[in-house]
């Protein structure tokens, strides 16, 4: 759990550096929101793409071998990021960046599945994914120090932090062997077996289909556009932003393993079963992130950054509970849901940055879209209560 949580921060350093230096290499290339939106845009299809790939090659092929190949791939792209002259060269690097990250997430889960009993996988989710609050954390203060007055030093930045994905590669290979994550072969052996299309055909993968849509909605608007908000919106200065980014990631690893620590407190709970669990947290992470109603009426100050820290608490307390409801689906397609599901919600979401983008350029505002990303979970808790069913899948295929 620790190189997943390892593996999952470097994940983010890549991810969030462009969102840190986005002041600067608006103003360097001259970009417009919306040309600052295609950037994510094209990071996002491409995560699209490598998530239907990648999803089903880590059921087919062995995890050790595989994970260690996308996470050097999307290093060097990382890299890469910061030798780019000009806006089409940035374009590209962030766009096979987006393809190659796609693939750390069927490979995490699938070692997650493998290695946890179904109590303790919300908690160890928490762990995986808490490496993306760890990792935005770490990036701006990293990006502080390495960025100057100079024209241009954002770049050195990128590349510092891509670097770091080929140390882990080494960790990895050096730490495990091939066989240390088998156990899946023999966990899939006492549990019925449904065909992929009879699983996508189900309720339960279209209530996860939307509640993924609503819960990525808050994270990456977030993600991608608070330094535009504190710095344009409300008038931060670069630091003092950088800063606020660092709280602000440092926020959401509480509520992520706050996530994980509550579903383990209540599984003591009779009346209660793991997927109940599951979906009380949920609900719970909503509430939070539905503070962003309260953004428009708030300006510069500790009130508008309090606000931000709750909401931010709540958009990463989501995931874990998500991931657990996908390997609630299939013992024996884990790599292929979780890619599905990939694609379907960043082919999706990722035109909203473009929508996004064209909305603060038009109004002259963040708040309106920020307000409704924080309300975007709740499609979630409406398709979990309407679409999905106790009944598995796998067991009515095996009846019939």
């Amino acid at each position: 759990m620790g190189l997943l949580l390892l593996a999952t921060t470097i994940n983010y350093m890549d991810r969030v550096t462009l969102a840190n230096a986005s002041v600067r290499v608006t103003q360097e290339f001259g970009l417009s929101e919306q040309q600052y939106g295609n950037l994510e845009l094209a990071f996002g299809w491409a995560f699209a793409l490598g998530s239907l790939l990648f999803g089903f090659m880590a059921d087919r092929f062995r995890i050790y071998w595989l994970y260690p190949c996308v996470l050097a791939g999307w290093s060097v792209m990382g890299m890469m990021s910061g030798w780019t002259t000009d806006y089409s060269g940035l374009l590209i690097c962030r766009m096979l960046l987006g393809f190659f990250e796609a693939g750390h997430w069927p490979c995490a889960l699938k070692t997650t599945f493998a290695l946890l009993n179904e109590k303790d996988r919300t908690m160890g989710n928490s762990i995986l994914q808490s490496g993306a609050s760890i990792g935005a954390v770490i990036t701006p203060q990293v990006m502080k120090m390495l960025m100057t007055n100079d024209v241009g030093s954002w770049r050195s930045a990128f590349v510092v932090v891509g670097a770091t994905g080929l140390l882990w590669v080494l960790i990895w290979l050096c730490l495990l062997r091939p066989r240390d994550l088998e156990i899946t072969t023999e966990r899939q052996k006492d549990s019925p077996k449904a065909a992929l299309s009879t699983l996508v055909l189900s309720r339960n993968f279209w209530a996860l289909a939307l509640l993924i849509t609503g819960t990525q909605t808050v994270w990456h608007m977030y993600r991608v556009w608070l330094m535009k908000f504190l710095q344009t919106g409300r008038g931060y200065q670069e630091s003092a932003a950088l800063d606020f980014n660092s709280l602000y990631f440092i926020s959401t690893d509480v509520g992520c393993f706050l996530a994980g620590l509550i579903s383990l407190w209540l599984m003591k709970k009779p009346t209660l079963n793991p997927h109940q669990i599951r979906r009380w947290v949920y609900a719970g992470a909503c509430l939070l992130t539905s503070l962003s109603l309260l953004i428009p009426f708030l300006n510069k100050g500790w009130l508008l950054l309090s606000v931000l820290l709750m909401i931010g608490a709540g958009a990463l307390a989501l995931f874990p509970c998500y991931y657990s409801f996908v390997q609630e689906l299939s013992s024996h397609h884990v790599g292929r849901l979780t890619g599905l599901l990939s694609m379907w919600v960043w082919a999706v979401t990722s035109p909203l940055h473009k929508a996004f983008g064209w909305l603060a350029d038009t109004s002259g505002s963040y708040d309106i879209g920020l307000v409704l990303a924080g309300v975007a979970p709740w499609l979630g808790v409406v398709a979990m209560k309407y679409l999905w069913t106790t009944k598995s899948p796998e067991t009515e295929s095996l009846k019939t």
